[in-house]
C-alpha cells in the first residue's frame, strides 16, 4: 500500500532563528498519530539542526537539491554524503525552479537521481509542464518525457526509494487554477505510463504527489482524488496553522 506524504519545501525562506520558531510550532501543533509521512526541507545551512530538532517527532528532513558528484571542486555545491551524514535521507530533484532558473536539463537530473539512490536517499521526483505546453495541449507529452529522460533509466527495486510529485507550473503564481479533476487526470496518466514502464506492482505503490499550489481550502477535495497521495507544498508550508491544516485534510 503506497505512502501518503504532505512534504512542505520551504525554499529560501527562514533564517536559523524563524527555523527553529516555525519547527517548534509545527511541533506543538502537529497531530500526534496521522495517516501522512510529514516532511519538511528548510534550506541548506539549517538542515543539520532541523534534524536535531525534530529527531523525537513524526516529522523528516529533505533536503531541497544535491550534487551529483561525490565530490571535489565544486565550490557551494552540496554532496549526497554530506547530506546523508547530518541525517538527511530525502532529497527533492527536478523542481521546477531549478529546471526553469538554474537551467537544469533532464539528463543532468537524472544524473543526481543515479547519486541519490546510490547513497540509498529517497528521492522525491518533480516534473510538470509550463502553460505554454498545456494550451499547446502537449502537456501529456511534456510528463511522460521528463518521467522517462529524468527517472525511467533506474532499476525496478530502486523504485521503493521514489516519490513522484507533479507540479502543474502553468498554475503555481500564473493566475491559472488547477481544478482537482485536472489533477486526477494527469495522476492517472502518470500512474499509467509507470505501469506500462515498470509493471503493475510499482505503479500501484509509488505515491504520487500533487504540487499545484495546496492550500487549507482546496486540500481535502484534491487529496481525495484516487491517484493524488498527497502535496508538495510551497508557501503554506511556511506557515505552521496552514501546513498542519493540510496535513490534516489526509
Amino acid at each position: 500500500m503506497r505512502k501518503k506524504i504532505v512534504a512542505g519545501n520551504w525554499k529560501m525562506h527562514k533564517n536559523a532563528e524563524q527555523t527553529e520558531d516555525l519547527l517548534n510550532e509545527l511541533i506543538a501543533k502537529m497531530p500526534t498519530e496521522t495517516d501522512a509521512q510529514v516532511i519538511v526541507a528548510p534550506t541548506f545551512v539549517n538542515l543539520a539542526s532541523a534534524v536535531d530538532h525534530l529527531e523525537f517527532t513524526n516529522i523528516d528532513v529533505a533536503a531541497q537539491n544535491v550534487h551529483q558528484a561525490e565530490a571535489g571542486a565544486f565550490t557551494g555545491e552540496i554532496s549526497a554524503d554530506m547530506l546523508k551524514s547530518v541525517g538527511v535521507n530525502t532529497v527533492i530533484l527536478g523542481h521546477s525552479e531549478r529546471r526553469a532558473i538554474f537551467h537544469e536539463t533532464d539528463a543532468l537530473i537524472a544524473n543526481k537521481v543515479d547519486t541519490a539512490l546510490e547513497h540509498d536517499m529517497t528521492v522525491i521526483f518533480c516534473f510538470g509542464e509550463e502553460l505554454k505546453d498545456r494550451q499547446s495541449k502537449s502537456h501529456f507529452n511534456i510528463v511522460e518525457n521528463q518521467l522517462k529522460d529524468g527517472l525511467f533509466h533506474i532499476q525496478a527495486k530502486q523504485w521503493v526509494n521514489v516519490v513522484l510529485a507533479y507540479e502543474p507550473v502553468w498554475a503555481i503564481g500564473t493566475g491559472e487554477t488547477a481544478s482537482p479533476e485536472q489533477a486526477q487526470e494527469m495522476h492517472e496518466f502518470i500512474r499509467q505510463t509507470v505501469r506500462t514502464a515498470f509493471g503493475i506492482e510499482i505503479a500501484d505503490n509509488v505515491s504520487i504527489l500533487y504540487g499545484g499550489s495546496v492550500k487549507p481550502d482546496n486540500a481535502k477535495e484534491i487529496f481525495s482524488k484516487p491517484d493524488v497521495d498527497g502535496g508538495l507544498i510551497g508557501g503554506a508550508a511556511l506557515k505552521a496553522e496552514d501546513f498542519v491544516a493540510i496535513v490534516n485534510a489526509i
